[in-house]
């Protein structure tokens, strides 16, 4: 990515009764999120957890996702009108509250 572009890395902490359904995830989810924000996104990866710094350790998240966007307004313009829909579709893949980081690509 660009620098200056902005990166929403959504995250989904892993943990005893945590229920994660990756393959719903990356093909339904993924299918809404590029339905409703179209051409704002520049790029996206999904990621699923292996495990901990040390081995044999859980991963700290069970999954984690990423979206790049062009620029913050891009971002919020695409995402604000849809953040209902998109929200609602959560419990359809998983129980885990997810954790939002947005940031700007700097290198």
């Amino acid at each position: 990515m660009k620098k200056g572009s902005i990166k929403v890395s959504v995250l989904y902490p892993s943990g005893e009764g945590k229920h994660f359904d990756m393959d719903y995830y990356s093909t339904k989810h993924v299918a809404l999120l590029v339905k409703l924000l179209g051409d704002a996104i520049v790029g996206a990866s999904i990621e699923g957890g292996l495990g901990g710094a040390v081995p044999g350790e859980p991963p700290t998240y069970a999954a984690m996702g990423n979206l790049y966007f062009e620029s913050m307004e891009s971002f919020q313009k695409s995402f604000g009108p849809h953040a209902h829909t998109i929200m609602a579709d959560v419990p359809n893949y998983t129980n885990i509250e997810p954790v939002t980081q947005i940031s700007e690509v700097v290198l």
